[in-house]
């Protein structure tokens, strides 16, 4: 949808402007994370990746400003306006001379500051400030609030998501692997069908890119390129490979879906890796009874053939129903589970630190119904049964990337210094019947580092103490700044785990 930017907003947020005191001409909000109680992970650590204000600030309050609202002629953005006000709130109940003066302005007056992408942030720090840079658009600040916090919250939770799969795989690789090779792929995002939009796949998964280079989500590659890269041709951004789905399979017949198996491993791949969803019919037909088929095509190939189970409880589908010491001979595949049923096939060698790697030639990756929790266990239980973590790779879906709140990191943007008249007034907000989640800062505010390097919040700040610390300028009158790659958001975030 094309929408005039200056529409984006929450209706309540058109009558703020003559409810401030009057003479106000200066409003100073943050954006914050203020919890992660509903966030859960079995490594939380308090704190937040933060990513997306750059890529915002770009296609919303510089491009689509530009192209929706400055680019427009003027009385058609102020007549669209005025039309929308008048049945929404009533005929003349909104005044539209502050959106023409906007208009004929030419840009937007205000100035934000954020903290680098890619940082870790702890709960409670803010990882933006926004003002403004004229005195009679005081009210532009918080009019933005809506949109600005629909954007960005979701960005960072998500990229926030993301980093601790990348923990929790390169735990697991540091106690069984021989290096970290496999960990850029080793999460691949499956989400795009369940998220909330194109343009929610684009921005927000995105933020799977700063921890992995495998996406199923094109539509965030081209964000990143657009945005983090300045449409750098040769950076790799993300990657996948040739993949079956359900429709392929069935359309080959379950009478003939080992000849299906041949034809993609033999005829239309028969080089490079490729993945092919197993369990349309039978799982443990096509891994104990096919694979012994098919043995000599897939170990002639040069490269991976990967097994896609799609179904199931995916613990016990990779790992076994069975105790992961046991090993007797009677055992079911079902018992044994799929790494070591391809490892009885396939074979492949013993690491350095003692634990069994699949032969490259095969491979399995488990899209369905995986969390946080869940890819901790089965890397668990594969070590305790002597598999190196870099056995699986896992497909992350909506589950992990739709199903959350604003609140699970509990963001808000508050003002908390404003001037009327003049004169400075450092605001806040401490309601006596909250909990203190909801209390504010108050005043100016500024980020640094402690000896630790850990991010600080410093409120009740003189203008010059708020001009310095970690809080760069990302946004001025209408123009970007402080623009970085995505390479360099990858490395800082790298260096943080």
């Amino acid at each position: 949808m094309m929408i005039n930017p200056i529409l984006a907003i929450d209706g309540y947020k058109v009558s703020h402007r003559e409810q401030y005191p009057e003479g106000t001409t200066r409003v100073y909000s943050n954006f914050t994370p203020r919890s992660d109680r509903f966030f859960r992970s079995p490594v939380a650590d308090n704190k937040l990746v933060f990513f997306g204000l750059q890529g915002f600030i770009k296609w919303f309050l510089i491009d689509m400003f530009n192209s929706q609202f400055f680019a427009q002629p003027e009385e058609q953005v102020v007549s669209e306006y005025k039309m929308l006000m008048d049945s929404y709130l009533g005929k003349d109940a909104v005044d539209v001379e502050h959106i023409r003066a906007l208009h004929r302005l030419g840009y937007l007056p205000l100035h934000i500051k954020g903290l680098d992408e890619g940082d870790k942030i702890p709960m409670k720090v803010p990882v933006l400030t926004i003002t403004n840079t004229r005195n009679e658009f005081f009210w532009l600040v918080n009019y933005l609030e809506t949109v600005l916090s629909a954007e960005l919250w979701k960005a960072s939770t998500n990229a926030t998501i993301a980093h601790h799969y990348h923990k929790i795989c390169a735990a697991w690789a540091e106690q069984t692997c021989d290096d970290f090779a496999h960990l850029d792929f080793q999460c691949h995002d499956f989400s795009f069908r369940g998220m909330a939009g194109m343009q929610d796949v684009a921005q927000a998964g995105c933020g799977h890119l700063l921890s992995f280079k495998g996406t199923d989500s094109i539509p965030a590659v081209v964000y990143a390129r657009q945005y983090y890269t300045g449409n750098d041709a040769d950076y790799f951004i993300a990657g996948s490979i040739p993949a079956t789905e359900h429709s392929v399979m069935c359309m080959g017949e379950k009478d003939h879906e080992i000849a299906t198996f041949r034809r993609l491993i033999c005829d239309l791949y028969p080089q490079g890796f490729v993945s092919i969803v197993s369990d349309t019919w039978d799982y443990w037909q096509v891994l104990t009874t096919f694979t012994r088929e098919l043995k000599a095509a897939i170990m002639a190939r040069e490269g991976r053939v990967v097994f896609r189970p799609d179904s199931g409880d995916p613990v016990e589908i990779l790992c076994g129903t069975g105790a992961d010491d046991d090993q007797s001979a009677t055992r079911t595949p079902q018992e044994k589970g799929s790494v070591e049923v391809l490892w009885e096939i396939f074979g492949g060698t013993v690491n350095s630190k003692g634990y069994k790697v699949l032969d490259s030639h095969v491979g399995l990756i488990y899209g369905d119904s995986i969390t946080l929790e869940r890819a901790n266990e089965i890397l668990r239980r594969l070590a305790a049964k002597g598999f190196a973590s870099s056995c699986v790779v896992f497909g992350v879906g909506s589950y992990t990337y739709q199903y959350n709140t604003r609140d699970t990191f509990g963001f808000a943007m508050k003002a908390t210094w404003g001037a009327v008249n003049g004169t400075g007034r450092m605001i806040f907000k401490e309601p006596k019947t909250d909990s203190g989640l909801k209390r504010s800062a108050r005043g100016l505010l500024k980020v640094v580092r402690n000896e630790q390097g850990e991010l600080c919040l410093f409120d009740e700040q003189t203008p010059a103490q708020e001009g310095e610390g970690e809080l760069k300028t990302r946004f001025l009158d209408g123009k970007q700044y402080n623009v970085e790659h995505l390479e360099v958001l990858r490395q800082r975030l790298a260096a943080q785990q």
